[in-house]
């Protein structure tokens, strides 16, 4: 995303910052840095501005000035749409957010929504739909009744289940991405939700989905958690994840994306109830021309009762820590 798209209605800043990005794309990022610097003079409330002159900032090495810029732009932008706090945490000034701000995933999807589907397959290589699809016909499931799609953005995954699904429904944070998906007309049902706050899943459903939705998410023990206290035994909840392949149980990386481990994927689902009944390395798609390794999940929600979630990790909404 580029914050610049959003401008900061004073013409004589926006020509300045216009000309910084000319600037930085060459290469002069000191004298890139000052323009946009003179730029927010005009309009020190221009958080998008606040933000790109941290990115500029920090490439060119000055990092404690880079940090100043992103808390700048919490301080004007508390839901954080721009994802200053990912920022920071990437440069060691947060510890422990361990989320992706909501709202920066609303913003980021809700601009992506017209150009999703072209960018992501044709240019980035997107595979997640087809290996999940996959995934299923090898453990022998080919049908189902009730089927929830979680993170469904423009129906790419829910395009691959609708041939075998009764009842399809996808959930999402953006507007936009579910007016595309509507208009496809390949769901019964969409709703709006944030997965973070979640509370429940239908207790019919016996197929829940994840195409490359929970490295914007981060934590996942609360989600988890309350899949395995709403959904009955035999459901599958089939999903992927960036591969971290660290003694870390996740780390957020450059791209703002978290990636987690193996190990820790595993007693988070055990813990929840879910049995992984496959889990294999993909690559998922590329991201700046490398290979983005992945995670193929098949879990089964085991044991004969629902187990009840810790009623701490489902009512819990992480704060986020203090920058430092």
């Amino acid at each position: 995303m580029n914050p610049l798209t959003f401008t900061s209605g004073n013409l004589l800043a926006d020509r300045r910052a216009d000309y910084a990005e000319m600037l930085f794309e060459n290469g002069d990022y000191k004298a890139a840095t000052t323009l946009l610097g003179d730029a927010l003079q005009l309009v020190p409330g221009w958080a998008a501005g606040h933000y790109r002159h941290g990115e500029m900032l920090a490439e060119a090495g000055e990092i404690a000035a880079a940090v100043e810029a992103w808390r700048t732009v919490l301080r004007l932008d508390g839901k954080d749409r721009l994802g200053a706090a990912l920022k920071l945490e990437l440069h060691g000034a947060l510890d422990g957010l361990g989320a992706v701000p909501s709202a920066f995933v609303e913003t980021l999807f809700d601009q992506y929504a017209d150009t999703f589907d072209t960018t992501l397959v044709d240019r980035l290589s997107y595979r997640v739909p087809q290996l999940l699809d996959e995934a299923l016909l090898r453990v022998g499931r080919e049908s189902f009744a009730h089927a929830v799609d979680l993170g469904c953005g423009t129906g790419l995954m829910g395009e691959r289940l609708r041939a075998r699904v009764s009842f399809l429904e996808g959930i999402d944070i953006s507007a936009e991405m579910l007016r595309r998906a509507a208009g496809k007309q390949i769901y019964d049902r969409l709703a709006r939700a944030d997965l973070s706050a979640l509370a429940d899943f239908p207790r019919a459903a016996d197929l829940v989905t994840a195409a490359d939705v929970f490295m914007y998410l981060g934590a996942l023990e609360r989600l988890f958690a309350v899949a395995g206290a709403s959904l009955a035994p035999g459901t599958l909840f089939v999903f992927s994840v960036e591969h971290h392949t660290g003694p870390e149980a996740m780390v957020l990386r450059a791209s703002r994306r978290y990636a987690h481990s193996e190990p820790h994927l595993r007693a988070v689902l055990t813990q929840a109830g879910f049995d992984p009944v496959l889990l294999e390395k993909a690559t998922i798609r590329m991201d700046r021309g490398e290979p983005i390794e992945g995670l193929i999940v098949v879990a089964e929600r085991v044991g004969n009762e629902t187990r009840p979630a810790d009623p701490a990790i489902i009512s819990r909404r992480k704060e986020r820590p203090r920058a430092h």
